[in-house]
C-alpha cells in the first residue's frame, strides 16, 4: 500500500544514494590503479590525514574525516596489524592516541604516485572547471551537513 503511494522513480534524485554510486566506483577505480602498490584508497586517505595531524586522538580523527569512531576504530586495527600506524594509550586512560609509523610513510610514499596516475586521471575525464566545481559542491554539502548534525 505505501508503495502505491510513492513513485519510486523519485529515489534517483536521493543526494545521498547519488553520492554513494559516485563514491562506490570512484574508490574502485582507485583501488584499480592504485592496486601495484598494495594500498587501497580508504587506507591511502586516512594515512593522508595522518601525516597532517598524527600523533592525534581517535576522537579529533574521526572529527576530520567525517567518520564514526567504531568505523575509524576497525579501519585504524587493520593499519596496526600492518604495522602502518600506532594506537596507545593517551594521558586519560579513556583516550587513545593515533601515530603514523615510519613503515606507514614509506609505504605511503610509495602509494603517492599511484594516486598521483588516478587523481590526474578523474580530473582529466571531468576537465579542470567541473573538477573545481565539484570541490565546491562537496565542500557545500558538507558544510551544511555538519550544521544541522
Amino acid at each position: 500500500m505505501l508503495m502505491e503511494q510513492i513513485d519510486i522513480r523519485i529515489v534517483c534524485f536521493c543526494v545521498c544514494a547519488n553520492i554513494r554510486k559516485a563514491d562506490r566506483l570512484t574508490r574502485q577505480f582507485y583501488d584499480q590503479v592504485m592496486e601495484p602498490s598494495g594500498l587501497p584508497i580508504t587506507q591511502f586517505t586516512l594515512i593522508s590525514n595522518l601525516i597532517t595531524v598524527s600523533p592525534v586522538s581517535v576522537q579529533r580523527l574521526a572529527e576530520v574525516l567525517g567518520m564514526d569512531r567504531t568505523t575509524l576504530t576497525r579501519n585504524l586495527e587493520v593499519l596496526a596489524r600492518q604495522s602502518l600506524v600506532t594506537v596507545e594509550e593517551g594521558q586519560d586512560r579513556r583516550m587513545r592516541v593515533v601515530s603514523l609509523t615510519m613503515k606507514g610513510q614509506e609505504i605511503f610514499d610509495q602509494a603517492l604516485p599511484y594516486w598521483n596516475k588516478a587523481q590526474s586521471q578523474i580530473i582529466e575525464m571531468l576537465g579542470s572547471q567541473q573538477y573545481e566545481e565539484l570541490l565546491q559542491v562537496l565542500q557545500r554539502v558538507e558544510r551544511n551537513v555538519r550544521n544541522v548534525l
